[in-house]
Order: structure tokens, then sequence, then C-alpha cells
């Protein structure tokens, strides 16, 4: 079965790459991928296989092994890109103005399909049913995995497990990355509006300056992750936007803030955020302004299965070599997989594809790429991961 999948990963490559590449230069935003829906049902129609829609924009497609088995086994890769401008200079480059696949989210669809297209060419030597998710709007709250959880997709049939697969940049093409238990963090988004009294800068007595009071609290918030959050218990707390629309001399008569808090405790989590609202209110107060304090609470706490992680540790090692597969550490970004990591067993690990030329990359940025020779190796394992998890 391994030589067999090995063969079809090979076969798969240029499909592969050719899916990866017009998804990249044809990128759409959370829950708008409709193109992206169009072209992957148009591939799966293609291969002979089945699919329903979900979600909006989502797919879900079975593939089915001809040998008798109940089992089920599910595999998700997203789909959206990012609001983001292009700069790689890529001949596929993004078509699209300010929107890019700047998190491989093409290579997770490409990959899948590639997965797709190796199961349906062996499925008269395997048993059980692969379901292949083809998620939407990872990047926007409330996240595409909520959506198609609440509307059905495991259930009809039931899968004994979820597995998705993340490329990483920062570690070496082929490489492996993996970690049972806790592995990546929650994330909130918070909206703050503090109101002042506006007007001339030159006269600050007669005014209640709402930059100073946000200033202030900008600081004083970390002492949540410093002086509240348990020490041992990851936490990050960080603001990336600060609108005071005054001028030179003009003092606004509001300002607001945005930002995210992340941990990896679901009851710190609940703490901090009852914290920060009572901090920030009282602090807005008692420099004789208000603040509306607005949380949205996003994606929880990604936990990897003990023993299904366990298991795919090895079944990786045993396709890609034990040398290939690395322990990793907590990773403070998030995911919205989380939530099918908190509905049945599930498993999140990541694929190294750093380029050979070792300019960085990273993730979330407009000069993001990956070393494409690495999506052979991923599309094999996941189908290779499937297989064996079902039995074969």
């Amino acid at each position: 079965m391994k030589a067999t999948i090995r063969e079809l990963a090979v076969l798969a490559k240029a499909r592969i790459i050719k899916d990866r590449r017009h998804l990249h230069a044809h990128p759409e935003l959370s829950f708008q991928e409709y193109q992206t829906a169009a072209y992957i049902k148009s591939s799966l129609d293609e291969l002979g296989i089945s699919w329903v829609s979900m979600g909006g924009t989502g797919i879900v497609a079975l593939v089915r092994g001809e040998l008798p088995s109940d089992k089920v086994i599910a595999l998700r890769a997203d789909i959206d890109a990012l609001p983001i401008r292009e700069e790689t200079g890529l001949v596929f480059s993004s078509g699209v103005p300010d929107v890019m696949h700047a998190c491989g989210h093409d290579a997770h669809a490409a990959s899948l399909l590639g997965v797709a297209f190796i199961l349906q060419s062996m499925r008269s030597s395997f048993s059980g049913t692969v379901k292949l998710i083809f998620q939407p709007g990872e990047e926007k709250l409330p996240g595409g995995a909520s959506i198609l959880i609440r509307e059905g997709v495991l259930k009809n049939p039931v899968p004994i497990a979820v597995i998705g697969q993340h490329v990483m940049p920062g570690m070496a093409a082929g490489k492996i990355g993996i970690r049972k238990g806790v592995f990546m963090a929650s994330m909130d988004e918070i909206y703050v509006r503090i109101k002042g009294k506006g007007g001339h800068g030159a006269m600050p007595h007669q005014n209640i300056d709402p930059v100073l009071i946000a200033s202030h609290l900008v600081v004083a918030l970390q002492q949540i992750v410093s002086r509240t959050c348990n020490p041992l218990v990851p936490a990050v707390l960080s603001f990336g936007k600060f609108i005071a629309n005054g001028s030179v001399n003009v003092i606004p008569d509001e300002v607001l803030l945005e930002g995210t808090f992340r941990t990896v405790d679901e009851k710190q989590r609940k703490e901090a955020h009852e914290h920060m609202r009572q901090l920030a209110i009282g602090m807005a107060e008692s420099m004789g302004g208000s603040c509306e304090f607005d949380i949205r609470v996003g994606y929880p706490v990604l936990v990897n299965a003990d023993d299904l992680t366990n298991s795919i540790k090895h079944i990786a090692a045993d396709y890609m070599g034990a040398e290939n597969i690395e322990e990793v550490d907590l990773w403070m970004a998030a995911e919205d997989f989380s939530y099918y990591t908190q509905a049945t067993d599930a498993c999140f690990y990541l694929l190294g594809v750093a380029k050979e030329d070792n300019v960085k990359r990273s993730l979330h940025s407009p000069f993001f790429d990956l070393n494409e020779s690495a999506l052979e190796a991923g599309a094999g394992l996941m189908a290779y991961i499937a297989l064996k998890q079902l039995g074969n």
C-alpha cells in the first residue's frame, strides 16, 4: 500500500502544483470562495468523486473504498485567502487586488485534491470511506469549521477522527511537526472605544483626552498577562490598531483600539476576559472618560487527541522516515480546526515547506511562498494516514 501511494503521489505532483498555482492566482476572501469552490467541484467531478456543498462555499466529498468496512476518516483543508497585497513577484501571483493566499490555504486545498486523486485511483484495494472537507472561512470569525460542524459535517457518515495539515515555511521542506495534547492557542478579538471630550491641543485642561486614557490602557492591560494570568500558562495580549483621529493640535472625542488575546487554558481565558473589561472601564472612568469594551470570542484552544496523535506520529515516521518527524512546541497562533478537536478525536500537524533560498517568507506576509516540492510528500502522507487509520 505504501509503495502504491508513493507512486500515485509522484503522478499527482504535477496536478497538485497546477492546482495550487491556479488557486494562488485566484484568491478569495473568507466565505466568498465561489470560484475556488467551483474549481474544486470541477476537479472532483473529473475524478468521479461525489460531493455536496455545505456552509455556503464549503465542499464535502466521499471517497469510498470497495472493500467492506463501515469506518470513516475525515481529512480537512481550508480554502480562503487573506486581505493582503501580494509582493512575491511570482509568475502566478494573485490577480485579485489586495487579496492573497498568504497562509498556504491554496496548497492545503491542492494537496487534498491530490489525496482525492490518490485514493480514488486505489479505491478497489482499500476498505472504509475517506471524507474530504474543503472548508471555507478559516481566517474570519466565527470560523468555517464551526459552521460546518453545526450543519452536520461530522455526521452521515460519522468519522472516527478528523485530520488536518498546515504548511510551515519555517520548517525544512518535507519535515513533519507534530505535538499531542494542547498545541495551538485560543483567539479572541478585542474592540475598545474610549470616549472623552475633544478640543484644542493647547488647552487640554478643558478637555478629557481619550488619547491619554487609551495610552495608559494599552500599557495597563499588559498587567492581565504579567500579573493575573498563571506564568506557567502562555498568554499573549497584543494591540494592532490604535486610531486617534485628531490632528497636530486637535484632541479627538474618542479613540478606537483593536487587538487580540490568546492563551492555552480555557479557564484562564474566561477569567482574563472579565479582568480586562473591569480594568478598562475602571481606568477610563477614573480619568473622566468612558469605555466600551467588546470581546468577540473566537476559536478555542486546539487540543490534539493523545492516542490519535501518537498513532499518526508512528505512521508518519513509517512513510517519511523517523528523521523527518519533529516534536514541536506550543504555537500561539490560532486555528478554527480547534472546533473539530472539541467535537471528536482530531489531530492537526505541520508540513515543512521552507524555500531553498532561506529568505524569510512567514505566514500572513505579503512575501509568503512555499517549496512546492514538499506537496507531493504531504499529499501522500495524508492518504497513507487515512488508510492506516481505517485499518488497511
